[in-house]
């Protein structure tokens, strides 16, 4: 499918009531558990989406789009969650997620985007050049990537009690990304 902007924030904008649906209410064993060791609970996938929220979309938009000669973007910390969420209850989490993620989509909406801003650049310190385009494209593929991971998460929980049934159900045999 092309980029689209406005097929773009249905799922943004639909990324908080997802995570809501699906782990707000639940025991501690959905939440922080995850599939061994340097993997991620979905609590602390809550907490990245968090991080990058704050720090990652919106400011490299701003740094796209901005007057500015240099374009190199900040590198982002991926592992920033586990020292900021600290403390914080899942419940708290989800909610500064969806107040964060109400605003961001709306400021990406006042942009008025159109085809020559989608298509300005900016510098990843590991890629290189990178559009507006690709930067939001990434944004979206993030979350969908992410909410995969927690299902695959709290499936794996399961994944000794299903006997026999594990043949046919490949989300408990997949290997988990790197960390």
């Amino acid at each position: 499918m092309k980029f689209d902007i406005n097929k773009s924030l249905e799922i943004l904008q639909k990324t908080p009531a997802l995570l809501q649906a699906t782990l707000g209410e639940l025991s501690d064993d959905w939440i922080y558990n995850n599939e061994g060791e340097n993997t991620w609970s979905p609590y602390d996938i809550v907490g990245h989406l968090i991080h990058g929220e704050k720090t990652d979309w919106i400011e490299r938009t701003k740094i796209i789009l901005s007057n500015s000669k240099d374009k190199t973007f900040v590198p982002f910390d991926r592992l920033a969650q586990f020292e900021n969420s600290r403390n914080k209850s899942i419940s708290i989490l989800l909610v500064e997620f969806a107040l964060l993620r109400e605003e961001n989509p709306n400021y990406i909406c006042s942009l008025e985007l159109n085809e020559k801003m989608l298509d300005k650049k900016g510098i990843h310190p590991e890629f290189g050049e990178v559009t507006l385009r690709q930067l939001l494209a990434a944004w979206v593929a993030h979350d969908l990537g992410h909410i995969a991971q927690i299902a695959r998460v709290m499936a794996k929980q399961y994944k000794n009690e299903t006997g026999p049934w594990i043949k046919y159900l490949p989300v408990l045999t997949l290997s988990p990304p790197r960390v």
